[in-house]
């Protein structure tokens, strides 16, 4: 009879999640990153951005309310393998002229960024020594802005010197290089999969499974609570991701690998940031009070961006894209890690994939408001007003609250 694979250590697990939480951020990052480019080549808006960035989040939203049978089947990391292969197939998509491709192919990248919340919560959660949740977490989440780090600083150089196709081709070979490399893990952090459950399209598409995510969240009205603030500080995030980068080449006049530096820069702090607060976090025991706090640091941030103008000294504006990887981009794991504590008993990934679905809504809202603004307006300041407006609304949901 075989024996059970053995339960692999936290720290090997953490690593795992942060090399694969990486690679999908970095999937996502691309399109803004080379946007100004594309923009220019297709004689696209500056508007097209957003409305990429929030269909890639309405495809991971169709992950989260759906996905449930596929992690199940096969596991945390086989299922966040199965997403960068998605998202590889996604890059294929931008290749052609055509927006209504491009847009299938957003879809598909956020799609397969879909698992990485759930999945890698579960695996955290199960396996993390609960006195180091905040930091672990939020280790696992400064895989994000270490993506972004990579689309910042490799992506432009490429693109000035070859064109933007052949960005997308490195891209696709890094994210394979990472599936490989995650591979040897599988059969220690998946061991626990349940190899019965069906993968009929019946599994996906049932009420039940569709819904699964909202109940395990009324099962917790501070879990709500906490995934409302998540949303409020994900359109700001949302929009200073897609959108910093277009803002600096087209209002700003910095060129792509100006702009995309600052972009990495911001991504850089972003992973400083992460480990930071989660570290606060541990040691204050007063995660709402922190968040409260990273709600009005996040406005005010954006209010500082929407008086940014050509004037500025470059530094200027490298030292608010180094503040905004902190105040903007570094509540995740925070959060995460306390929709995790909160959460029913036993039912961490389905109340994670709802809290997500619901932070995800953020994404969506966010850039495609900034989007439409910018459409009808030709004016950036007024989204970044909006960013600051939802770091407020945040705040308030929390400061209405007693207790930590």
């Amino acid at each position: 009879m075989k024996e059970p694979a053995a339960t692999p250590g936290w720290v090997s697990a953490l690593l795992a999640m942060i090399v694969v939480q990486m690679a999908t951020a970095f999937l996502t990052r691309v399109t803004p990153t080379i946007a100004p480019a594309v923009a220019a080549e297709l004689q696209w808006s500056d508007a097209v951005i957003g409305y990429l960035s929030s269909i890639a989040t309405v495809g991971s939203i169709t992950f989260l309310v759906m996905g449930a049978p596929l992690m199940r089947r096969f596991g945390s990391i086989r299922a966040l393998q199965l997403g960068l292969g998605l998202g590889i197939f996604g890059l294929c998509f931008l290749l052609p002229p055509l927006l209504p491709v491009a847009m299938a192919g957003a879809f598909l990248i956020g799609l397969g960024y879909g698992p990485s919340s759930p999945a890698g919560s579960d695996v955290l959660h199960r396996i993390a020594p609960p006195r180091h949740h905040a930091l672990i977490f939020s280790l696992k989440q400064a895989g994000v802005p270490a993506g972004g780090i990579i689309a910042g600083l490799a992506l432009p150089p490429i693109v000035a010197a070859y064109g933007w196709r052949a960005s997308l081709l490195f891209s696709a070979l890094l994210v394979v290089a990472v599936i490989l490399v995650v591979q040897p893990m599988r059969s220690q952090i998946d061991a626990g999969r349940e190899r019965q459950q069906s993968l009929a399209p019946g599994a996906f598409l049932s009420l039940s499974n569709v819904l699964e995510p909202l109940r395990a969240l009324r099962g917790s009205a501070s879990v709500m609570r906490i995934a409302a603030v998540g949303a409020c500080l994900a359109i700001g995030q949302g929009i200073w991701f897609a959108y910093l980068i277009t803002f600096a080449v087209s209002e700003l006049g910095y060129d792509l690998r100006a702009a995309g530096l600052a972009f990495a820069l911001m991504q850089a702090t972003g992973v400083l940031g992460r480990v930071l607060l989660g570290w606060v976090a541990d040691r204050m025991r007063a995660t709402i009070r922190l968040l409260a706090l990273v709600c009005l640091a996040s406005g005010l941030t954006s209010l500082a961006l929407m008086l940014a103008t050509p004037t500025w000294p470059s530094w200027l504006f490298y030292a608010l894209a180094a503040v905004a990887g902190i105040t903007v981009s570094s509540w995740n794991g925070v959060q995460i890690a306390e929709i995790a504590r909160r959460s029913p008993a036993g039912r961490i990934r389905e109340a994670a994939s709802g809290a997500t679905v619901v932070v995800f809504l953020g994404y969506v809202a966010g850039p495609l408001s900034f989007a439409l603004l910018v459409a009808t307006t030709g004016r950036f300041d007024l989204g970044f007003l909006l960013c600051a407006a939802a770091g407020l609304l945040g705040f308030l949901l929390l400061a209405t609250r007693r207790g930590s």
